[in-house]
C-alpha cells in the first residue's frame, strides 16, 4: 500500500490526539470508568476523525477506507483498549450501515451528529444466547401501525450507557433466519429501554458495557436501515469494516507493547547483564516483530482488495484472516512481553498487563476465532456442504 502525504498528515493528527487527549487521562478512566464519551467524541468530531470515510454531504471527509485504517492503527497506540474500542464502535461498527443504506432523513438526524461527535452510537447485535451466532438472535420487532414494537435484550453492548442511539439487529418476520432480520435505528430515550448495571469485565475497563433490555419499545418504521429482511446481509458487510479496523488497531497496540518491553529489558539488569542481552529474549523480539509485520502486510493487502471491490469474496476471506491473525498474535505478543517484565508485569496498572487483558477480546468479540475459521473454510470451498 502506498501512503500519500495526506495519509501521513492524518496519522500525525491521530497520534497527537492520542498523546494529548487520551493517554494523559487513561489511568483515571481505568480506575473510574467510563471515559467521558460525549466530551472526547466532540473533540474527535471537531477534527473530522469520526467521519473519515463517511459521505461529504453528511459532514464526512469522503475518503477511502485506507485512511480509516491509518487512524485505527494510531488509535491503537492508546495506553488502554477501551477508548479505541468505543471510537471504533462509533466509526466502523454502528455507523457504516447507516451511511451506506440509511435514508436521507435518518442520516441527517443521526449520522450527521454522530460524525460531529454530538451523538454517541452503539451497535446492538449480540444477545445472551447469540454472540458469534448472529443468525440465532431472538429480539423481535413487530409492526404496529407505522411503528415497530421491539422486545428482547442485547448483551455486551459497548458504549450502551452513554449511547444516544443503537443500531439494532432484530427479527422482523418468520422467514428463514438469514432473511428475517432487519437493522433498525433505536433512540436511547425511547420508552421501554432499560439497562443493567455496568458489566464487570476482564479488560476494556475504561469503556462502558451493559445489557440493554427492550420492553415494547416503539420506533417509527422509517428508522429502518436499508430494506426489511436485509439486516443479516447488511450486518455481515458492516462486520468486514469492523474486523479490518480491529486488526489495524491491534497493530498499533502491539507495536507499543513490543517497544515498551524492549526499552524495559534494555534497562533491567539480571545476573550481571541487561535482560535484552540474553539471546532467548532478543531473538524472541525479532520473531514477534516479524509476525507483526506479517500482520501489517495482510491488513494493508486486505484494505486494497476491499477498496478495489473486484473480488468481494476474496476481501471477505482476507478480512476474516486479519481478525483471526490479530487476535491470536495479540495473545502471543502480550503473553511473551509480560513474561519479560517479571513481577512488574503482574501488576494491574502495567501497560503490558493491561494490553494482555484488553486484547483478549480480539479473539472473542465481533466473531470468535472459530467463526473466522469457518468463514475462511467456506471461502476455500472446504467447509462441509460447500463446493470449491
Amino acid at each position: 500500500m502506498q501512503f500519500t502525504q495526506e495519509h501521513e498528515e492524518l496519522r500525525r493528527t491521530v497520534r497527537n490526539f492520542v498523546d494529548h487527549e487520551i493517554n494523559p487521562n487513561v489511568e483515571q478512566w481505568e480506575q473510574q470508568p467510563p471515559f467521558p464519551a460525549h466530551e472526547l467524541f466532540k473533540k474527535l468530531g471537531d477534527l473530522g476523525l469520526l467521519g473519515i470515510s463517511k459521505p461529504e454531504p453528511y459532514g464526512g471527509m469522503g475518503l477511502d477506507y485506507s485512511y480509516n485504517l491509518v487512524a485505527a492503527e494510531e488509535f491503537g497506540r492508546a495506553h488502554c483498549g477501551g477508548v479505541p474500542l468505543a471510537i471504533g464502535v462509533q466509526t466502523d461498527m454502528a455507523t457504516p450501515a447507516l451511511a451506506r443504506f440509511g435514508n436521507e432523513a435518518l442520516c441527517k438526524e443521526y449520522l450527521v451528529p454522530a460524525i460531529k461527535g454530538e451523538m454517541v452510537a452503539s451497535i446492538a447485535v449480540s444477545e445472551p444466547g447469540a454472540g458469534s451466532d448472529v443468525a440465532n438472535i431472538k429480539t423481535r420487532a413487530s409492526k404496529q401501525g407505522d411503528d415497530y414494537v421491539i422486545n428482547g435484550s442485547k448483551m455486551w453492548i459497548t458504549s450502551s450507557t452513554q449511547a444516544d442511539w443503537y443500531c439494532l439487529l432484530a427479527n422482523t418476520s418468520d422467514d428463514a433466519k438469514h432473511k428475517n432480520k432487519s437493522l433498525i435505528l433505536v433512540p436511547r430515550d425511547a420508552a421501554g429501554i432499560t439497562l443493567s448495571q455496568p458489566l464487570d469485565k476482564l479488560g476494556m475497563r475504561s469503556s462502558d458495557t451493559a445489557q440493554v433490555f427492550f420492553d415494547n419499545v416503539k420506533v417509527p418504521q422509517r428508522n429502518l436501515i436499508g430494506a426489511e429482511g436485509q439486516g443479516f446481509m447488511i450486518q455481515m458487510m458492516q462486520f468486514q469494516e469492523e474486523r479490518m479496523w480491529g486488526a489495524a488497531n491491534a497493530i498499533g497496540g502491539l507495536d507499543s507493547v513490543i517497544s515498551a518491553t524492549i526499552e524495559y529489558t534494555q534497562q533491567r539488569d539480571a545476573f550481571g547483564q541487561k535482560l535484552i542481552d540474553n539471546q532467548v529474549i532478543h531473538f524472541r523480539f525479532a520473531e514477534l516483530q516479524t509476525e507483526l509485520e506479517a500482520l501489517r502486510a495482510l491488513v494493508y493487502s486486505t484494505c486494497e482488495q476491499y477498496i478495489n471491490g473486484a473480488n468481494p469474496q476474496h476481501a471477505l476471506q482476507l478480512a476474516s484472516m486479519c481478525k483471526l491473525k490479530a487476535g491470536r498474535l495479540a495473545r502471543e505478543v502480550t503473553d511473551s512481553c509480560l513474561q519479560y517484565w517479571g513481577g512488574m508485569g503482574y501488576m494491574w496498572d502495567n501497560l503490558v498487563s493491561r494490553s494482555y487483558r484488553d486484547s483478549r477480546l480480539a479473539s472473542i468479540g465481533g466473531g470468535a476465532d472459530e467463526v473466522m475459521l469457518g468463514i475462511i473454510c467456506k471461502t476455500m470451498g472446504i467447509f462441509p456442504g460447500t463446493k470449491p
